[in-house]
């Protein structure tokens, strides 16, 4: 998994990441009232091409699908109880009322799952698969798998998930940080502008550097309203002494991204420049949790930077942001 983190192959992603922000482009011209629908095909198809390797055709019906997959694995979470108390698994089926209800979810999400993952598994078997994180690092013979076929569709598919979904939210609230702060989107155009202005081009990841604003701006969307609210647990493996307290080995911590995010000055106010000094604005980790941190740190943190930095500064480029009235209608006659 953490060789999605090499930098050579980052440097791959960021050439499909480019690419498939111009088919956003494209969409938010074809139809801006369905913005929030062109960010998660933007999303969807980065993280289908990183994982399976090949350019995402999938239809509307099939994203729609997919996303419904996973706002119930995240409903499930806190609702089974099964997953609570797993000894109510082993119950006969009479004692546990809900248990069809969950099967029949499963059932579901299997067969979508399997629809996605058996044409990549026949590609890879007869050789025609292209480069791909299941073909080159998940299935390669050097890695030396052991899960099952099941195990390895799971994981393939909880990536794009995962990767898909957070960076979708994060573009939504980049939206709204647009509509509420217009004075944030002029100076990030105006950043832009100075940049790729005179040779009329698009902002590529190659202008990171000169970029700190919107780089910032992908920290602050983060920050401002977090897509991951609770970071998973962490785990001591020896005993810790901090700030006079004495946490013993085993103790687990979580992350509350929430209450992190507003350890700062004016916290409910979105600035992008707070992110500005000693350039921690391109260093992702750099004094920011959204991520996680440690050795649990989310493993396509940079790709999932790049992906930001790119949509964020093409939109902010190319188009403008206004509040539009809705249409008037009047009541129906009775």
């Amino acid at each position: 998994m953490h060789q999605l983190l090499n930098g050579s192959v980052l440097k791959t992603y960021g050439g499909w990441q480019e690419q498939e922000s111009v088919r956003l482009l494209q969409n938010y011209l074809d139809d801006p009232t369905r913005w929030y629908s062109h960010h998660y095909r933007y999303t969807s198809s980065v993280m289908y091409r990183i994982v399976f390797g090949e350019t995402m055709q999938r239809s509307k019906a099939d994203l729609d699908a997919f996303q419904q997959v996973t706002i119930e694995f995240f409903e499930a979470l806190r609702n089974n109880v099964g997953d609570f108390i797993p000894l109510i698994a082993d119950l006969p089926r009479f004692l546990w009322w809900g248990r069809s209800y969950w099967e029949q979810m499963g059932n579901r999400h299997y067969a979508l799952f399997r629809s996605w993952w058996d044409p990549v598994k026949a590609a890879i078997a007869d050789d025609t698969a292209p480069p791909s994180f299941v073909r080159d690092i998940l299935l390669n013979p050097d890695t030396r798998y052991t899960g099952t076929d099941d195990q390895a569709m799971y994981l393939a598919t909880s990536i794009i998930s995962a990767g898909s979904d957070t960076a979708r939210m994060t573009l939504n609230t980049f939206v709204m940080a647009a509509l509420t702060e217009p004075a944030t989107l002029a100076r990030a155009r105006a950043e832009i502008d100075s940049v790729c202005g005179d040779a009329q081009r698009l902002p590529m990841l190659a202008d990171m550097h000169a970029l700190p604003y919107i780089c910032g701006m992908v920290k602050e969307t983060l920050r401002w309203r977090p897509v991951v609210p609770l970071v998973p647990p962490h785990y001591l493996v020896q005993d810790l002494e901090f700030e006079g307290y004495t946490f013993p080995t085993g103790t687990c911590f979580v992350i509350n991204n929430m209450a992190i995010g507003q350890e700062c000055e004016e916290p409910d106010e979105y600035k992008p420049e707070r992110w500005m000094e000693d350039g921690m604005q391109e260093t992702a980790l750099h004094d920011f949790w959204q991520f996680g941190g440690g050795r649990r740190v989310c493993v396509g943190y940079k790709l999932a930077q790049q992906e930001l930095f790119i949509a964020m500064s093409r939109l902010a480029y190319c188009f403008d942001f206004g509040k539009v009235r809705p249409p008037f209608r009047c009541a129906r006659n009775r």
